[in-house]
């Protein structure tokens, strides 16, 4: 199997897999886009150097889990979604997603990969807490994340200066013991 097909997780409609040095060309560009920019609050440029250097190093930290998002069957990339900060004393880590193309959002994409995600964080790994941020204005993905079974735990005032207006961000998490109840309900409907 070619290393740029291996598939870590899969779903119906998306596989998972990591970043591998052939995807610079195709992941770099997908940081310039305007609207993901802001999603995510995103205002460093980065340089191909820098991406080169952060997906060479990825793979080789333990402490995070980085993976893009493919649309079967082609296998388009279509997203990524990352495990940081994985605490395995206290068994919790922070969570993102990003779906690169507007064209992409809102059809559940950025949803099944975290639930997939979500399943191998407390089923593979025992950790007991995920947990994440979303700024205010971003409430498709407070759906989605509300969806899953997170809960808003706080909020943390005008910390995103973007677009020349202050906004908020929402700290958000979910238990794993929240999650499987979740995920027994899913499979019940």
């Amino acid at each position: 199997m070619n290393h740029n097909d291996a598939r870590v997780l899969e779903s119906e409609r998306l596989y998972l897999r990591t970043f591998t040095t052939d995807d610079l060309d195709l992941y770099y560009p997908t940081l310039m886009n305007e609207e993901m920019r802001r999603l995510t609050g995103t205002h460093v440029l980065f340089t191909r150097e820098g991406v080169a250097r952060f997906i060479e190093e990825s793979t080789s930290d333990s402490s995070r889990i980085d993976l893009l998002i493919m649309l079967k069957p082609a296998g388009q990339v279509i997203g990524e979604i990352s495990l940081m900060d994985i605490d395995r004393t206290n068994r919790n880590a922070h969570v993102r997603v990003a779906i690169f193309e507007s064209s992409n959002c809102g059809q559940g994409y950025g949803t099944e990969a975290m639930e997939m995600l979500l399943d191998y964080a407390f089923g593979n790994i025992n950790l007991h807490r995920v947990e994440l941020s979303v700024f205010s204005f971003n409430e498709r993905a407070i759906r989605s994340y509300e969806k899953l079974g997170f809960r808003r735990e706080g909020v943390q005032r005008e910390v995103l200066y973007y677009d020349y207006q202050y906004h908020d961000a929402i700290s958000m998490s979910i238990l794993a013991h929240e999650f499987r109840q979740w995920h027994e309900q899913k499979k019940n409907r």
